[in-house]
C-alpha cells in the first residue's frame, strides 16, 4: 500500500496528524490487512454519534429496532466454537492464517503457533484500539496463560526492535509515520516489562511472524491448524459467549453485533 491510498484510508494528512502514536500503527495495520482481504467482512461493532439532548432516536411508524440475529450476516450456533468464529465472523483472516503458517514453517511450538493465529483477532472482529490487551481478554479463559499473555504484549513490543532475534523496527512504520514517530509512554512501559518476563520470546515471535504476513499470494486454510486449535484451545461446552465467563460478554457482541441494546 503506498502513502497516498494509506492517507486516503485514514481520512487525509489532517487526520493522520490527528491520532496518536498507536492509533497510527493500528491504523497501517488494518489498512494493509483490508488491502490483502479486499473486501468488507462484517458492519463495525461499535458506533459513536452525536445528538442533541432530549432528542429521540427515531424510526419509522411501523418499524423496530434491530435485536437478535443480523440477517446480513452468517447465523451463528447455539453453541459457537473458535472455529465457527473464523467461519463466520472473522471473514478472510488471511492476516491472521498468514502469521500463523510462518510461524508453523519456522518450527516453533505448537503455543506460539496458536498466538500468532489469534493475536489480531480483537482488531478483526470485536475492536481496533489496544487490539493486544482486548485481543488477550478474548482469548484468556480458552488457553493457556503464556499465549494470553504474549497476545497483549506484542502490542507494544512490535514498537520496540531487537536485532538479536531477528526484529528490527519496521519500515513501513518509517515510511508511514516518519522517522520522529514515537509511541505514547504506556508502550515504552510494557514493553520494558515485557522484555525482562519469562514469556518474552513468546510475544516477540508474534511481532516476527507478524510483519510478514500480508502476501497477497499466499493461501492458507484454517484447516491447516485445526488439530493445534484441538490441543491448545478450550472451547466452553455452552459455547464461546454463553459460558458466563469474564469476556463472554465480548464474544456475545460478535454474534449480535447490531443489537439495539
Amino acid at each position: 500500500m503506498d502513502r497516498r491510498k494509506f492517507l486516503a484510508y485514514v481520512g487525509g494528512a489532517s487526520a493522520l496528524a490527528a491520532m496518536s502514536a498507536n492509533e497510527k500503527a493500528d491504523a497501517l495495520e488494518q489498512a494493509m490487512t483490508d488491502e490483502l482481504e479486499n473486501r468488507v467482512v462484517k458492519p463495525a461493532i461499535c458506533t459513536t454519534f452525536r445528538r442533541e439532548a432530549g432528542s429521540e432516536i427515531s424510526k419509522k411508524p411501523g418499524q423496530y429496532f434491530h435485536m437478535g440475529h443480523d440477517p446480513r450476516l452468517p447465523r451463528m450456533s447455539d453453541k459457537p466454537t473458535l472455529l465457527e468464529f473464523f467461519e463466520k465472523r472473522f471473514g478472510d483472516a488471511s492476516h491472521l492464517l498468514q502469521s500463523a503458517r510462518l510461524a508453523k514453517i519456522n518450527g516453533l511450538p505448537e503455543k506460539i503457533v496458536l498466538a500468532c493465529l489469534l493475536h489480531d483477532i480483537s482488531g478483526r472482529a470485536f475492536i481496533k484500539t489496544d487490539h493486544g490487551y482486548f485481543g488477550a481478554q478474548l482469548v484468556e479463559p480458552y488457553v493457556d496463560e503464556e499465549i494470553s499473555w504474549a497476545i497483549r504484549y506484542h502490542q507494544s513490543l512490535r514498537f520496540i526492535p531487537d536485532e538479536a532475534v531477528g526484529y528490527p523496527y519496521p519500515e513501513a512504520y518509517i515510511r508511514y509515520f516518519g522517522e520522529d514517530f514515537k509511541p505514547e509512554p504506556y508502550i515504552y512501559e510494557a514493553a520494558e516489562y515485557a522484555k525482562n518476563h519469562k514469556w518474552y520470546m513468546t510475544s516477540r515471535q508474534i511481532c516476527i511472524n507478524d510483519v510478514y504476513s500480508f502476501d497477497p499470494n499466499v493461501k492458507v486454510s484454517i484447516d491447516d491448524f485445526k488439530d493445534i486449535i484441538a490441543r491448545n484451545w478450550r472451547d466452553p461446552e455452552q459455547g464461546l459467549g454463553y459460558d458466563n465467563s469474564p469476556c463472554a460478554h465480548m464474544w456475545r457482541a460478535m454474534i449480535f453485533p447490531n443489537n439495539f441494546l
